[in-house]
């Protein structure tokens, strides 16, 4: 079907409830590698603790991108996924903060991360559903805007309750979560299900034609297996701008999740130089972080406004390398910052990269996407943010043990290295306009016949 514009404020409601959701990644990123230190983990054991997430999200991203394909009903194709995933994570985000072990905080980690993904899964195909091709550019954009805010929302919120509201943060032992990172899971809860509700009440989806209704009848009857054997097909036959970008979204995430799992606590014992977790220097260093990860999103939220005309004059492709460039630039960069003030410097990279990585990879595979198949290769894409997380997850501790003598620092620098090779491998990607890749959809053995 032929999709007319839409305009500045359709693009943002549609594009409203990231800011939900970021509420619940940015809380997740900066707290739960110092959750895992306050309940007692070693720097070696952070990264199998979060092991469980990844793994869920590698079997959950493709099954609910399938079934968003294939729904149709009151709410529409995606808005039911994005209201299922909101009410669950909320849940888990007012229960994170009540963990008193280990095992607890990491299951919990399992259910919101899940959670997550049954929100965001669908939301990266709503926008590829209702956008014509000339404008998903800024539609994606737009979702890293909100991202970007909800981010420095997310991050800073224990900083701002210690330092504005002046709630006391200091636990009362070395095991303790302190009280302001429970109240900023509590908020984050609220904030996640408001935001999602709002595009879900905001924005109405196209409903199907008559012979896509008959469609999403008979796959409804079709069967656990052969719908499996479906995505397994999908899998196979991924377009060849999608198996292009594959590696340079391993690389790009690898070196995010050693940002995220080592970032915050390598500012509270390397930057900081606490002596334990419950001294209230390491809760100031924990807090400083969650400034700079605000910083780095404030950046992304600035920066996701010029990405479309810098994309436009230098080409999606080059845009993206040089965003990773200033990204990878900026990680390796802390390696020779003795400073908490220097890391805000240094975050400026990082958030470019950042207003980058949340849109264009996605624009660019968009255009290359068969419609009824938009949601099934949007969770596939995913393989490549949860299979790096795994990597590091079961190996990373060998590394830190082995190679780091657990030095939380040369971590976060690891992961500068990895953003400098996903710049170089993003040359190698063909960025097919829509225009482009008609001919080539309809010579896909996963085309189907379509009503003219």
């Amino acid at each position: 079907m032929n999709k007319p514009a839409h305009s500045f404020w359709q693009i943002w409601n549609m594009s409203f409830g990231f800011l939900g959701i970021q509420f619940g990644w940015g809380l997740q990123m900066a707290n739960m590698s110092p959750i895992y230190e306050y309940l007692g983990a070693r720097p070696d054991q952070i990264p199998i603790l979060w092991l469980a997430a990844p793994l869920t999200g590698l079997i959950v991203q493709p099954i609910i991108g399938y079934a968003s394909d294939h729904t149709w009903g009151r709410l529409g194709r995606r808005r039911p996924y994005f209201l299922a995933g909101a009410i669950l994570s909320s849940l888990a985000l007012i229960l994170m903060p009540m963990s008193s072990a280990l095992w607890m905080a990491a299951g919990l980690l399992w259910i919101l991360d899940t959670s997550i993904n049954i929100s965001m899964e669908p939301f990266r195909a709503f926008v590829a559903d209702l956008l014509p091709e000339n404008q998903r550019t800024r539609g994606f954009a737009m979702q890293s805007l909100f991202i970007g805010l909800g981010a420095v929302l997310a991050s800073a919120l224990p900083w701002l309750l210690t330092h504005v509201l002046k709630v006391q943060s200091a636990a009362s032992d070395v095991h303790a979560i302190p009280v302001t990172v429970r109240f900023s899971f509590y908020v984050g809860a609220a904030a996640f299900l408001g935001a999602v509700l709002w595009t879900i009440v905001s924005t109405s989806e196209y409903p199907p034609a008559n012979t896509e209704e008959a469609r999403f009848s008979k796959k409804r009857t079709r069967g656990a297996f052969t719908n499996a054997a479906e995505i397994l097909q999908g899998i196979r036959n991924m377009p060849e701008t999608m198996r292009q970008l594959a590696p340079v979204q391993l690389l790009t995430w690898l070196g995010l999740f050693c940002m995220w799992l080592y970032f915050p606590v390598a500012v509270a014992h390397n930057i900081f130089l606490a002596p334990n977790q419950g001294s209230m220097v390491y809760t100031e260093g924990i807090e400083w972080a969650g400034i700079c990860f605000a910083v780095y999103s404030a950046v992304c939220f600035v920066f996701s406004f010029l990405l479309p005309r810098i994309a436009e004059m230098v080409g999606r492709r080059n845009a993206h390398s040089l965003c990773l460039v200033c990204g990878g630039a900026a990680l390796m960069s802390v390696l020779n910052v003795h400073d908490k003030y220097m890391l805000l410097i240094a975050m400026v990279g990082v958030g470019i990269a950042w207003a980058s990585i949340l849109s264009l990879p996605y624009a660019v595979l968009a255009g290359s996407l068969l419609p009824e198949k938009t949601g099934l290769y949007m969770g596939i894409f995913n393989f490549f943010i949860v299979i790096p997380e795994i990597i590091a997850s079961l190996f990373f501790g060998w590394v830190m043990n082995h190679l780091f003598n657990n030095n939380r620092i040369a971590a976060v620098a690891a992961g500068g290295l990895f953003l400098l090779a996903a710049a170089a491998l993003m040359q190698r990607v063909t960025d097919r306009p829509r225009e482009n890749a008609d001919q080539a959809k309809s010579d896909s053995p996963l085309a189907e016949p379509r009503a003219r």
